[in-house]
């Protein structure tokens, strides 16, 4: 509980200050201005799930719809682009940041004992992408980094249990995670198929159709909306084809500042209503994979870049930046972004070097995860569900680092042979 207050103070600190300093009229309205917000004011208006862009542009697949749900009750509740608005927005992003701790805590209790939750959950507290994107970003950001967690607590737990009730909630979780940020479904069938084969009970096919069959439920009634409003099956979103060509065409860049986006782009914006979303998004899909597959070399580049910037924190020469740029604070969140990322590098060469039960799931976050932006684009942001899994990893490098090696399970034969953390 300490280090979830802790969390807490720093991220409504950093919040305050940043409030401080602004007019209360351009947070009212700046924030909501991309395509969360526009898709919040649709639902908070009596319009429904539409209109990514400001305009009225019809109903939407654009992006999963927990979060703008959750931003559209909130505007409904304090009023559509009103400082009170902002304000239930950023402490809804606040608490969920600062929940992290919780599974965080657990999931490294688990893995490594008692000194290794603490350290990861320590990590986390003091984050700067965690403190900064709970006020900075309304997108669902904070929420994806608690879900991401959670999944990986909930996979280390589930693997050994063989009540039906359990992995029914395991799959309620990742309903709710596919409905709030659609990459976790790279992860799904690794962690899930991890679980299944570390649990002691057999056979475990019956606990996989629950599983597997609550999340599909979870999923199913959007997918069925998508279907009914848009005339095409997408299951999640739509957004792939457009992601890929921003990142993936002649006038790309690796740091992207929204270029060639509707949302800032008339004249792509008139396409996209032109067409329609599913059409225009099919295009932009072959445009991006036949650039794609005749510039290899530049691809090779562009994949270089985004790979070092999303690790970086931002920025594809963080030696040159860290030179250039004199603020303290900036190359704090530098150096703590690029510190964090080798320390987990070497965190999973000591899980694996100790043969830990629990390498596969914690080492696929940050080895699988990533590709999704690695081949499209690269913010901060996009990273930060698996941010907390990234800072667990670090913190298993300062438990061997320091000698505090103890608690790191050797293989073993049996799932409920291996828990040095205790039930959580």
């Amino acid at each position: 509980m300490l280090i979830v207050l802790v969390a807490l103070s720093c991220r409504l600190y950093f919040a305050w200050d940043y409030a401080r300093h602004r007019p209360r009229q351009a947070l009212s309205v700046i924030p909501f201005l991309f395509e969360s917000g526009n898709i919040a004011h649709s639902i908070a208006t009596g319009k429904g799930f539409s209109s990514p862009f400001r305009v009225d542009t019809g109903p939407t697949a654009w992006t999963t719809p927990v979060y703008p749900l959750i931003l559209g009750a909130l505007m409904r509740l304090f009023g559509p682009y009103s400082f009170a608005s902002y304000v239930a927005a950023v402490l809804v992003n606040v608490l969920f940041s600062s929940l992290v701790c919780v599974p965080l805590f657990l999931a490294g209790k688990r893995i490594g004992g008692l000194w290794l939750g603490a350290a990861a959950g320590w990590l986390w507290a003091i984050f700067p992408n965690a403190i900064l994107l709970s006020f900075e970003s309304l997108w669902e950001t904070c929420l994806s980094a608690l879900l991401g967690a959670a999944t990986l607590w909930a996979t280390l737990r589930i693997s050994e249990s063989a009540r039906t009730s359990a992995w029914s909630a395991y799959g309620l979780l990742w309903g709710l995670a596919l409905m709030t940020n659609a990459t976790f479904l790279g992860l799904l069938p690794l962690l899930m198929g991890w679980a299944l084969y570390r649990s002691r009970a057999r056979p475990w096919l019956g606990r996989a159709a629950v599983a597997i069959g609550l999340a599909a439920a979870c999923c199913l009634p959007w997918t069925i909306r998508n279907y009914t409003v848009l005339h095409s099956f997408i299951p999640l979103r739509s957004i792939l084809g457009l992601q890929l060509w921003v990142g993936n065409n002649p006038q790309a860049k690796v740091i992207w500042l929204g270029e060639q986006h509707p949302i800032h782009d008339s004249s792509e914006r008139e396409k996209y209503v032109a067409l329609g979303e599913v059409a225009y998004m099919r295009q932009k899909e072959r445009d991006a994979l036949g650039y794609m597959a005749t510039h290899p070399r530049r691809e090779a580049s562009l994949i270089a870049g985004r790979f070092l910037s999303l690790w970086a924190g931002g920025t594809p020469a963080p030696v040159r930046d860290f030179l250039r740029n004199p603020s303290a604070w900036f190359r704090y969140v530098l150096l703590f972004n690029l510190g964090a990322a080798s320390a987990a590098l070497l965190g999973i060469f000591w899980l694996a070097r100790q043969h830990s039960p629990y390498f596969f799931p914690v080492a696929v976050y940050p080895l699988v995860f990533p590709w999704a932006y690695y081949l499209t684009l690269a913010l901060p942001r996009y990273r930060h569900p698996i941010d907390p899994v990234v800072l667990l990893l670090a913190a298993v490098a300062l438990q061997r680092m320091t000698g505090r090696t103890g608690g790191i399970p050797k293989a073993c034969t049996g799932a409920h042979t291996c828990d040095p953390g205790s039930r959580d």
